[in-house]
């Protein structure tokens, strides 16, 4: 699977975890120069909490367009160590 955003691949990995439609990539996985942290947090009632990374391509932001659970809840333990992302970031294989 490979992640690109903003005409560069962001992550690619033939590993990836399904959860809710999600593809969840390894963090190994990443291209880490295109990612910074984001302080957006949010939670799941059965993930737990989530912590964001912003992405930076070519001059350009994507804000929280990628997201992680650093201590998922034990029904979400499949997707520890994983990032998963959204706002336009596209999945194929």
């Amino acid at each position: 699977m490979k992640a690109t955003w903003n005409g560069e691949v962001i992550a690619e990995t033939d590993d990836t975890v399904v959860v809710e439609g999600n593809h969840y990539f390894p963090k190994d996985s990443l291209r880490r120069d295109f990612f910074s942290s984001s302080d957006k947090k949010t939670t799941c009632h059965w993930k737990g909490e989530a912590s964001y990374y912003d992405i930076n391509v070519n001059g350009q932001q994507n804000k929280a367009a990628a997201w992680y659970y650093p201590n998922p809840l034990k029904a979400a333990a499949e997707i520890t160590g994983r990032i998963a992302f959204w706002r336009g970031v596209k999945v194929t294989p």
